[in-house]
């Protein structure tokens, strides 16, 4: 870290003490809000960059592969960063700041022996403050300012100040993942449910109809007569463990759907994965005959009617589809490498339509039809309510998988 230059003695945040708690508050509120983790690393980030007068100010938090998985920045236009490329990569000084979890204090970054090179693109940048984000001993991400405005850079009371948003971004970096874990546990508990109830509502009927079946057909060549009223009592019995187990199916679904409906429990799912994505996600509810496209250049929808939320809707339908948005979205998350993911609900005709579009890699359908991909799981899942799913996607031009069922 660099020595304060004389010039910077004194705090630029210390002349107006209420910019610095109407700051905090907001940092501290957009945490508690509810918003998306992007929202609320945004926030943190607007703030640090107006109260400590930076031209410019960015946060990063890595992901497995080298890069950033939430990367937001201020000072920067749209079109500089189409023109920049792609996320960061963790090197030169972002990957030193990540390894050695120490704030870093410089006149000018570019004499750092840690400093490597930027895009042609990207500004040129100066005097530099950047923290960690630490939970506890483990580097969350980084947040750091350059190019201050006020002249003699950045001070010590500056750093002071941005370590106190830093701690504010790993309480929302913490809280997202909390969450998603809590998720994840009550998945599996209701996959177990799920075994249980199986078992206890179902398997038995199932094995009693085996049963009364086998004892039918040994019965057909000395007494036809008894064979078909113990074929009668297969019928029921199977028309039994039908009602028994749509009745688990029903039971079983996402506790969100009873409560909120199809529509509304997307929302949340698609909200949910926005905050925990470097893409965007995005969910609609159609209306008119607008064209409901992907945001990939090849994807062609065709347009969807009003009510896009299916009043009504049979419990088995609602389950299906939300599973199908689930590993759609699942796979545009894990695979794609999209900048935006966008799912829309809607009718069309006497058909819901859900349609999960992105404008990702894309990839070659046929050739992927036996690798996996949940594509043959979504395609099960539609069949088994009278609908069907198509898949339309190709190198380079994104991918939108759409799903028609009876309403």
């Amino acid at each position: 870290m660099s020595a304060e230059s004389p010039e910077s003695s004194q705090s630029s945040q210390s002349e107006d003490p209420g910019a610095v708690l109407d700051a905090v508050s907001s940092a501290v509120l957009a945490v508690t809000r509810h918003l998306s983790v992007r929202e609320v690393l945004q926030v943190i980030v607007r703030s640090a960059q107006r109260l400590l007068d930076a031209r410019y100010a960015a946060l990063g938090v890595p992901d497995e592969a080298g890069a950033f998985a939430e990367f937001v920045a201020e000072g920067i236009s749209d079109e500089q960063w189409k023109a920049i490329g792609p996320m960061p990569r963790q090197h030169g000084m972002l990957g030193a700041m990540l390894r050695e979890g120490v704030p870093v204090r410089l006149p000018d970054i570019r004499r750092d022996p840690r400093f490597e090179y930027w895009p042609r693109a990207h500004p040129v940048l100066k005097d530099f403050l950047g923290v960690p984000i630490m939970d506890g001993e483990q580097v969350l991400g980084i947040i750091f300012l350059s190019d201050k405005r006020t002249p003699g850079g950045f001070t010590e009371a500056d750093q002071r100040l941005l370590t106190m948003f830093a701690a504010h971004a790993a309480i929302a970096l913490t809280n997202a993942r909390l969450y998603e874990r809590s998720r994840e546990l009550t998945l599996v508990e209701e996959r177990t449910r799920m075994a249980r109830d199986l078992h206890d509502a179902v398997t038995q009927k199932l094995f009693s109809l085996r049963l009364t079946a086998q004892a039918a057909a040994s019965l057909v060549p000395g007494d036809p007569v008894r064979a078909l009223r113990e074929l009668d009592r297969v019928e029921r019995l199977a028309g039994e463990a039908l009602a028994e187990l749509r009745a688990v199916i029903v039971e079983l679904r996402p506790a969100e759907l009873g409560r909120h409906g199809l529509a509304e429990t997307l929302r949340k799912h698609v909200r949910l994965l926005d905050r925990l994505h470097p893409a965007s996600f995005s969910f609609e509810e159609t209306a008119g005959r607008r064209p409901a496209r992907a945001p990939g250049p090849e994807a062609e929808a065709a347009g969807l009617d009003p009510e896009a939320e299916a009043a009504g809707l049979d419990p088995e339908v609602e389950v299906a589809v939300l599973r199908v948005a689930q590993e759609a979205l699942h796979n545009a998350s894990r695979h794609s490498a999209a900048r935006a993911v966008t799912v829309r609900l809607g009718r069309e005709g006497g058909r819901v339509v859900l349609e999960v579009g992105d404008d990702g890699t894309g990839f070659d359908v046929a050739a992927a039809a036996g690798r996996g991909l949940g594509v043959a799981s979504m395609a099960d899942r539609a069949e088994a309510v009278g609908g069907n799913v198509l898949v339309r996607s190709e190198p380079g031009a994104g991918t939108v998988v759409r799903m028609e069922v009876p309403a």
